[in-house]
């Protein structure tokens, strides 16, 4: 059956058509966990070539249905399947111990201290916006860009001077950004694709391009862990990846080259600018579901300052730097930062009278809500992530590539692999921790240059993490900026893929001559 005919299919598909369908997936996963011979299953290899099944039907399943929180279900559903032990009738899968998994695995993901992390942070930030919106400062700042940036162009080279600018975290950066500046574009009919294209390539970029950020602090601990930086030099063999980090270097200047025409707008993208020229909505259909904004009819102050935008934002990055003791800033601490954010936000509008005590907190709850949809899809995003380790997908993957590999490929060879399973998992920081202990000893065994390949594993999780439909980045980014997060994934990944294409060449280059 054509694609074509297939979506137009699933789109016409009522609720118990759409069970059946599910049935159907689950039913098919038994089947398979039962065919699968008991003695391929190795504690540190996984499953092998089997690994990779629940990530192929992940990405074929959105790519079909659009529906991404049912395709991660169902993926996890499909894993556990696979490492329940077969204790069940005829030899099959154990259901029991297959729903105990299942529930240990979103257990443990929710009450991980990276999800709290999240949860706490996150939801925060939500909290911030909101009380930046009520308070007027959002609609200030708008107008201030609107005087600042009069045209289209320049509207759109400021959100990307605002996504260098706030480098410290790519959270911080697209929540921040994103929602700041959708108000601005929208005067000038910009579709949200293309918003939320230029703040995704200007945050987690920008994040492994400066040695001051919440990614270079994380990527330096691994550095020291898995024997590559000596303890305390973290920070200092950070900073050799970064001429190397391709990648992040081509998507942060592909991006004022779209914007100013010299590379042109295509592909989904192209289709996204004739919707809004034809009168069509700014936004895609469905964004209103992960809208942080959605819904929301404010009043604001008659005579808003744009004080109480910049105010808060400022208090924001500088309690985040300040938690970073000197002189290599080896940690920041968002969670202190958003909580005197809010305090600061509480007895700053209240003096001012632009809110109430009420007020306040309501809109601190409404921003907590708001945030739900992103968190739930990150919650199963981890934990499709984390089984996938239990089969050693990641693993096999580069295992199998790495299979004569010389040191002239070696960097190509990452980059390009640990895209691939950077896309289908979604979590860069998660790829890195499982990767990094493979690549540094492989990069030394082979006499390959170790800064490059870190570099180019770096690179793949900051390209894998804006093209994957589901990750951290593409969620957030969304979210702020009011984009449905598939039609923003696939808008943006031409744009990333050539981006892309150029650090595969950079890497290739650099293999080949040995530096």
């Amino acid at each position: 059956m054509p694609v074509k005919k297939l979506q137009e299919e699933v789109r016409s598909f009522n609720a118990r058509r759409t069970l059946l369908a599910v049935v159907l997936v689950v039913l098919a996963s038994f089947v398979l966990a039962t065919v699968i011979p008991e003695d391929t299953f190795n504690a540190e290899a996984g499953f092998g070539g089997f690994s990779v099944i629940p990530a192929v039907f992940l990405i074929v399943y959105i790519f079909i249905t659009k529906r991404i929180l049912e395709a991660l279900a169902l993926a996890c559903i499909m894993g556990f399947l696979m490492i329940a032990p077969q204790t069940g009738p005829l030899n099959t899968p154990n259901l029991v111990d297959t729903l105990n998994n299942f529930s240990t695995g979103l257990f443990d993901t929710i009450q991980s201290d990276d999800m709290v992390w999240l949860f706490f942070v996150c939801g925060l930030m939500g909290s911030i916006i909101a009380l930046i919106e009520k308070s007027g400062g959002a609609k200030a700042f708008g107008d201030w860009i609107s005087k600042k940036a009069k045209t289209r162009k320049s509207t759109l080279l400021w959100t990307w001077v605002l996504g260098i600018a706030i480098f410290i975290d790519d959270y911080l950066n697209c929540l921040t950004v994103g929602s700041s500046m959708a108000e601005a574009s929208d005067k000038h009919k910009v579709p949200r694709e293309f918003l939320a294209y230029i703040v995704d390539s200007t945050a987690a970029p920008v994040c492994v391009l400066i040695p001051i950020s919440t990614w270079s602090v994380f990527c330096g601990q691994l550095l020291e862990t898995n024997g590559w930086a000596p303890e305390g030099q973290g920070t200092s063999y950070f900073i050799q990846t970064i001429p190397y980090s391709f990648y992040a270097w081509a998507a942060t200047l592909v991006v004022p080259l779209v914007i100013i025409g010299v590379i042109p707008i295509f592909g989904p993208m192209k289709r996204a600018e004739e919707r809004v020229r034809n009168g069509g909505p700014l936004a895609p259909a469905d964004s209103e579901k992960i809208d942080i904004k959605a819904g929301q009819k404010l009043q604001v102050p008659d005579n808003p300052k744009i004080i109480n935008f910049a105010l808060p934002i400022l208090v924001l990055v500088g309690m985040v730097i300040a938690t970073a003791p000197l002189p290599m800033f080896e940690d920041f601490d968002m969670q202190v930062g958003t909580l005197v954010t809010m305090a600061f936000i509480f007895v700053f509008y209240l003096a001012q009278n632009v809110m109430s005590a009420e007020d306040y907190w309501d809109m601190t709850v409404e921003g907590l809500k708001n945030m739900l949809m992103p968190l739930l899809m990150m919650v199963l995003t981890f934990t499709f992530a984390a089984v996938n380790d239990q089969i050693g997908f990641t693993a096999f993957v580069i295992e199998s590539a790495s299979k004569g590999m010389t040191p002239a490929l070696a960097p190509l060879v990452i980059f390009l692999v640990l895209t691939v399973t950077e896309f289908i998992t979604g979590t860069n920081w998660g790829m890195y921790v499982i990767a990094l202990p493979i690549v540094i000893p492989l990069s030394m065994a082979l006499g390959a240059n170790t800064a490059v390949c870190v570099a180019a594993v770096i690179s793949a999780g900051v390209l894998g993490s804006h093209i994957c439909f589901y990750s951290d980045a593409t969620i957030l980014t969304s979210a702020a900026t009011g984009c449905n997060n598939f039609r923003h994934s696939i808008t943006q990944a031409p744009f990333g893929f050539l981006a892309a294409g150029i650090a595969a060449v950079g890497y290739l280059i650099v293999g080949l001559l040995g530096v």
